[in-house]
């Protein structure tokens, strides 16, 4: 691969109780772990930060199957939920990426989010790491 792109991230303090900031100080996050992992819930934690990127990575790949495919998807979102939780003898994450396109039959919006799944950089990274499901529906 020839980076296009680099982003740089620190994270300081306790890890996930701590602060994470981008290189530019574009993103500037205090992290807390939330209460249902025992923790204050004051601050982002790791799992929103990935819910968002994939997110946003999904729905511009989305976009790019659906302009190769002449087809518009007009106001459509892609949601990402990012579960974690035990596995073994460490913790695993899993992904369900809600996929809504108003404007366009069911079938025709879950093919575009199946070629899209097959292109994103984050799906192709997590592939076969984690569970990830796709969800679409029209509204």
């Amino acid at each position: 691969m020839e980076p296009l792109y680099t982003a740089e991230a620190l994270s300081t303090g306790d890890g996930r109780s701590g602060h994470v900031r981008s290189s530019d100080d574009t993103i500037s996050v205090n992290l807390a772990p939330p209460q249902e992992m025992g923790g204050s819930g004051q601050g982002s934690n790791p799992e929103q930060l990935f819910a968002a990127g994939y997110a946003a990575c999904f729905h511009s790949a989305l976009q790019m199957v659906a302009k190769a495919d002449h087809k518009k998807l007009g106001d459509s979102a892609v949601g990402a939920r990012v579960s974690i939780g035990k596995e073994g003898e460490g913790f695993g994450l899993s992904v369900v990426l809600e996929v809504v396109v108003p404007d366009l039959p069911v079938e025709e919006s879950r093919e575009l989010a199946e070629k899209a799944h097959q292109v994103c950089p984050y799906s192709r990274a997590t592939r076969g790491n984690i569970d990830v499901e796709l969800e679409v529906t029209d509204q």
